[in-house]
């Protein structure tokens, strides 16, 4: 009994009919650079507590640097399984260009005002999903004073390092009243979803809310470089994708996508198809006339 490509006809048939009898699959759609802004504002305003600091420092760097939710933040139950180990202190490097305009990385004791002046960082991954390891992701300061990855960099760095020696310490985590704590997924999550509704995304951007979360960061980013203009490969090396999964992650829905489509459709190619005898075939004509070369010679 001969089947398809990978399955036995029957089992082909069964597996067949469940796809087709499956509801559309709504995925998570992208929010743009207001959001993790919006958050990192929440942040910065007087009053507010370390964990919205953390937050607001958190969705700039993931936004910015196309990380993995698991890259930067913890889960409330461990999973051993995971390949992915996220970033320590020692992951983190700043760098500053001197007078030649060459950069130069910063020491690990450097100053404040030099961290937080930095015009670029870079993040180190000893693993991730995809198995890459040893895997360097750079990105550089965008004029911003609060909504920048570098400087949301710098302000975690700071902060973890003010309260932990240990160059080991995650990213994640953060101190409030002598208590070390960590950002968690679901803190990342339920901040993207009250900063979604706070900016209207479902009315304004036809967004619902409940298809916002922290895959939203990653997809927006992507989506953010391919209306930029950058080629599938930047994204896919910015993004440390292996192969071409990314492109699910830009979402043809976006009216962005078919912005001009319409009228360079209607442009008038004058296009033919040669494969199919188009206008007229003369080769008969041609066999069947007589040979005459002076008229040849003539019609040159």
């Amino acid at each position: 009994m001969e089947g398809s490509e990978k399955y036995l006809p029957t089992l082909q048939q069964t597996l067949d009919g469940y796809r087709k009898a499956d509801p559309p699959t709504h995925k998570i759609l992208p929010v743009e650079a207001d959001v993790p802004e919006y958050l990192a504002l929440i942040g910065c305003v007087s009053g507010a507590s370390e964990l919205q600091k953390a937050v607001g420092d958190h969705a700039l760097i993931a936004y910015y640097y196309l990380l993995r939710i698991g890259e930067h933040t913890v889960k409330s139950t461990r999973n051993n399984t995971k390949q992915t180990v996220q970033f320590k202190l020692e992951d983190v490097t700043f760098f500053k260009k001197d007078s030649a305009g060459q950069l130069r990385k910063l020491p690990r004791t450097a100053s404040r005002y030099a961290i937080m002046t930095a015009d670029s960082a870079t993040l180190k991954l000893d693993n991730q999903k995809n198995g890459w390891k040893g895997v360097c992701v750079h990105q550089e300061a965008n004029g911003e004073i609060h909504f920048c990855p570098v400087r949301g960099l710098g302000r975690r760095y700071l902060h973890i390092q003010q309260h932990c020696t240990a160059q080991t310490c995650k990213l994640s985590a953060y101190f409030e009243n002598g208590f070390r704590r960590d950002v968690t997924v679901d803190d990342m999550s339920d901040g993207l979803q009250i900063t979604a509704t706070s900016l209207d995304y479902p009315l304004l951007k036809g967004i619902p809310v409940k298809r916002v979360n922290t895959r939203s960061l990653r997809s927006g980013d992507a989506n953010a470089l391919a209306l930029a203009g950058y080629s599938d490969t930047q994204i896919q090396k910015m993004g440390r994708w292996r192969g071409a999964t990314f492109k699910e992650y830009v979402r043809n829905e976006l009216a962005c996508f078919s912005s001009g489509m319409s009228r360079d459709m209607k442009t008038k190619f004058g296009f033919v198809n040669v494969s199919d005898n188009a206008f007229s075939d003369i080769t008969d004509a041609c066999i069947n006339a007589d040979y005459s070369a002076p008229l040849m010679v003539a019609g040159m």
